[in-house]
């Protein structure tokens, strides 16, 4: 399934479930909360080294990027589209590894 298809999906059960499927049905700001929500409870489930199953890694990083896809198809942003050419512009970036402080292996 590709992302718009998976999209398309997020999009009928919203209507479906009354979670707005237009700007003026949502919250934007609610959404990025709830979003950031789904990450820090990703978080605590790796942490609890629980990476599958009810309230863990796996479902709740799930939750996020549904919530992701959600709305950006409320704000009309083709994100496949913008995964691609994020893709495009990262392949060939330089990072300064020795200027940052956080490090990576």
């Amino acid at each position: 399934m590709t992302i718009k298809e998976l999209t398309k999906e997020i999009m009928k059960i919203a209507k479906k479930k009354g979670f707005g499927v237009s700007k003026s049905e949502i919250n934007v700001g609610e959404k990025f909360a709830l979003i950031h929500s789904q990450i820090s409870s990703a978080y605590e489930g790796y942490r609890n080294k629980k990476i599958k199953g009810e309230w863990s890694f796996e479902n709740e990083m799930a939750g996020a990027i549904q919530r992701i896809l959600h709305l950006c198809a409320v704000l009309e942003v083709d994100i496949e589209k913008g995964l691609i050419k994020k893709l495009k512009e990262i392949e060939h970036r330089e990072w300064k590894w020795d200027e940052l402080n956080e490090k990576h292996s």
